[in-house]
């Protein structure tokens, strides 16, 4: 049996600790000991991208001329990857990400599985916490919002991040976005009371389920797709 090989490893100042492993030619991210994510199930992260950016994809008569799109949480850059291969050229792809190791692992780590998507002319990263990225932006800035922060808003990666999930906050979510963006959430198993307060906040929403993996026969994730109403 191929053992695991440690790659790098970094804690946040809160004791939240990440590691980066390497498996059979597979790269695992962990949070605190447990799997968070690898390359090896990346289709509900490109599906993310998919859905969040089908109006802006290049060649759409409806395509504004320069998108601006707003992904939160690196990760291991698939939703990245994905969203640049959709929105064409011109654009610009911001990545808010918190964790500085993150973004250093993904120029060095996992180039070798996404390529050198950091150096993109196209993409800029933010380095920071996505609430305060969001609420010192103008209104009607982002086309689109592509948010993978947590599995879902009644589990948290980190309990600072309940305030993402607040009707303050989703009122300057809709305030960011033009009057024709999206937000779109990547959620590991669906939130029917979160569902709930999107509408309750003046979003229209639409539940799309999400199979983990290309091959898989569970539809087990879902991305929540968030308009103005």
């Amino acid at each position: 049996m191929k053992p695991y090989l440690k790659l790098a490893e970094s804690t946040m100042p809160d004791g939240t600790h990440y590691s980066l492993h390497k498996h059979d030619g597979k790269i695992y991210l962990k949070y605190n000991g447990f799997e968070l994510m690898s390359t090896s199930l990346t289709y509900s992260e490109q599906m993310l991208a998919d859905v969040g950016c089908q109006a802006l994809k290049e060649g759409k008569g409806s395509r504004p001329a320069h998108p601006k799109v707003l992904i939160g949480g690196l990760g291991l850059g698939f939703t990245l990857k994905r969203a640049l291969e959709l929105v064409g050229s011109p654009a610009t792809v911001e990545v808010a990400e918190l964790m500085p190791p993150l973004i250093e692992w993904n120029k060095t780590f996992l180039v070798e599985h996404n390529g050198p998507l950091l150096d993109d002319p196209r993409t800029k990263i933010t380095q920071g916490d996505l609430y305060n990225i969001v609420s010192d932006q103008k209104k009607g800035y982002y086309d689109a919002l592509l948010l993978d922060i947590d599995n879902t808003p009644d589990d948290l990666i980190t309990s600072g991040n309940a305030r993402l999930y607040s009707p303050g906050f989703l009122d300057k979510l809709r305030q960011v976005i033009t009057p024709t963006g999206c937000i779109a959430y990547w959620l590991s198993e669906p939130a029917p009371k979160f569902k709930k307060l999107l509408i309750k906040c003046g979003f229209q929403v639409e539940e799309q389920a999400s199979k983990p993996h290309e091959k898989s026969k569970q539809m087990r994730h879902c991305i929540l797709l968030a308009r103005r109403r």
